[in-house]
Formats: structure tokens, sequence, C-alpha cells
């Protein structure tokens, strides 16, 4: 567990759901029910949204399920968590604080693992983010499904800068005065463009161990959504 990260996660969880709809213009919004959407096809019994945070992402798959559906959410940071458990669909959905790479869980628990917006923070090296994959694969059964939203580089050399330019000149400025915390999104301005290519990630989480791994591209590549089975 990265102390540091968990630091700045501690201080933005009143604003955190602001300020993303702010720098994405709204678009995160659409992206996370998108990808729920996909991953509410895979069925099943047992769900779990990982890296959780505020609660947004596990709160649409509540939403959007049936009451025979066990929904769990588990994230580092309880301040994070405090404010997911408020969601209107809190009640339904059982929530862990844990290390991302010691889930308490047994192997081969859910039919559906999803994160959103959080692989980058993950991503300590390659090697870490492999793991953290590997961790998500374990507690997966055998035909589970695991869905990835997260930052990409477009393929595009001009946008991907413009794209990079974008960051740079707002990101870090317009987060820090929402949410009053300039080193939290000091980090974040830092870790979209250090991110892998919808290629790369596809090609990390097979050496994870998943198969049949597939991505959708967002917004001219600015995000992805990866489809990855064990």
């Amino acid at each position: 567990m990265n102390k540091g990260i968990q630091k700045i996660f501690a201080e933005v969880p009143k604003t955190y759901e602001l300020v993303n709809h702010v720098l994405t213009m709204g678009f995160d919004i659409l992206w996370r029910k998108k990808a729920v959407n996909i991953a509410i096809r895979q069925g099943g019994t047992h769900w779990l949204d990982v890296c959780t945070g505020t609660g947004e992402t596990v709160n649409y798959l509540a939403r959007n399920s049936s009451s025979s559906i066990n929904i769990y959410a588990a994230d580092f940071s309880l301040p994070m968590l405090t404010e997911a458990r408020k969601k209107p669909c809190g009640d339904r959905i059982q929530f862990a604080l844990s290390d991302i790479n010691l889930l308490p869980f047994p192997d081969n628990t859910f039919d559906l693992i999803t994160i959103s917006f959080a692989t980058r923070n993950i991503n300590t090296s390659r090697k870490s983010l492999e793991n953290a994959f590997r961790e998500f694969h374990r507690v997966l059964k055998p035909g589970g499904k695991f869905i990835n939203l997260e930052t990409s580089q477009p393929k595009n050399p001009v946008i991907r800068w413009l794209f990079h330019l974008f960051i740079k000149i707002f990101v870090k400025p317009v987060g820090s005065l929402i949410s009053g915390s300039k080193s939290g999104y000091t980090y974040l301005s830092q870790t979209i463009p250090r991110f892998y290519h919808a290629e790369e990630l596809a090609t990390i989480l097979e050496s994870a161990g998943f198969k049949t791994v597939t991505f959708q591209r967002l917004l001219l590549g600015a995000a992805a959504i990866h489809q990855a089975f064990k």
C-alpha cells in the first residue's frame, strides 16, 4: 500500500467527484455508465468494484442489477469509503477496507471485477501493476470478466500532444482550486501523460494471466475500456 497516495486520497473525498466531472467536462459520467453497461452483461451472483473510491461505479452497478447479486466494493482509503457508503445504493453494497494487492476474498469468488480511473494509482511500476492484475485474476471465477476503465494515450501524435497540453495547463490548477489539494492534482497531472497506450495495457493484462483481452477507445483515445477474462 502506497502511503503517499493514500494520504492524497484522504484529502479529496468531499470534492473528488465534482473535480472529475469538471476536468472531463462530464465525460467521466458517460464513460462509467458505458463501462457498467458492458459489465452487467456478465451476469453471475458476485460482483466486485476495486479501488472504488467514492463509489460512483459500484453505485451504478448496484442500481442496474437485481437484488439477487451480491455486490462488493474495496478501497484502501477509509475517507473515500465513508463517502461511498452515503450513496443511494450504499446499503446493499458490502464494503471492504483493503490493500489492492491482498484482497480479503478467497480464490475464484467473483463473476465480475471492475475498476474505474484508479489503475494509474496502482501503477507504481509495470511489475506492481501486473501483480495487482494477478490478484484480481486470483479472486475471479474461471470465465469471470474484468473491466478496466482508465485514461489512455491517443494514437494520433497531434491529438496526444494536445491532450497532454490540456492536462498540463488545466488539471493541476483547476483541480487544486476546487479541491484545495495541490499535491493531489499535481500527482494526477503527472500520472496521466505517463500511463500506457491501450495496446500496452492489454499486453500487461495478458502477462497477468487474462485471456481474450479487448479494448475500446473513448474520445479519440483519451480513455479506454478494457475487457479481459479468466
